[in-house]
């Protein structure tokens, strides 16, 4: 009989003292419901990504730019096209005018705007015609920059979207190192270039 009122008084006194125990003064509210996770450097690995920036970048040059996120990037792809646009336009029409004037003087006319109100040409036949020619390579070689930058823009944004999910990783390191040679005695010094895997 002893032991079981033993047992009852005991049990009354662990659970009492819960209930009397004093709070800790130190302890810290823990929220159970927040993860805090390291966001990582770098963007993880998706296989499509260079094909849809280039894609981008091939339907609308500079959407791959910004598909990227590398907004600064476009104004030099607009600047570049249009500076080449504006260039190959302002050459066809100067190469629009020579060609009209070779084609009066051919006609028999002596009144086109590379003459004087006299009608003594200012500039010769043979100079229109070198003209022209010179103007259309101009041409040419303006439709050949544009489609370059073009080109250039669809690279750039699929190599970028490359880029961005290369990781480096901060277990590639480069120091400097010493190796003791054990048979002639001496140190030698050089860089030892590290990769842990």
């Amino acid at each position: 009989m002893k032991i079981k009122h033993f047992l009852l008084v005991f049990t009354l006194l662990l659970a009492t003292s819960n209930l009397v125990a004093q709070e800790d003064s130190l302890s810290v509210a823990v929220n159970t419901d927040t993860i805090v996770a390291k966001k990582p450097d770098y963007k993880p690995y998706n296989p499509l990504a260079p094909a849809k920036a280039a894609f981008y970048s091939a339907v609308l040059p500079g959407l791959g730019q910004a598909y990227n996120g590398k907004y600064w990037k476009i104004p030099i792809v607009y600047a570049g096209m249009g500076v080449s646009i504006y260039f190959y336009l302002d050459n066809d029409k100067k190469y629009d005018k020579y060609r009209d004037a070779y084609k009066r003087r051919l006609a028999g006319y002596t009144d086109d705007e590379f003459s004087t109100p006299e009608g003594v040409p200012r500039v010769s036949t043979d100079g229109l015609i070198r003209a022209q020619k010179q103007l259309q390579r101009y041409k040419e070689l303006s439709l050949l920059i544009t489609a370059g930058i073009y080109a250039l823009n669809i690279i750039d944004a699929n190599v970028d979207a490359h880029l961005q999910q290369f990781n480096v990783s901060e277990d590639l390191t480069l120091k400097p190192a010493m190796n003791f040679d054990k048979f002639t005695g001496k140190t030698d010094y050089g860089l030892s270039l590290n990769f842990n895997f």
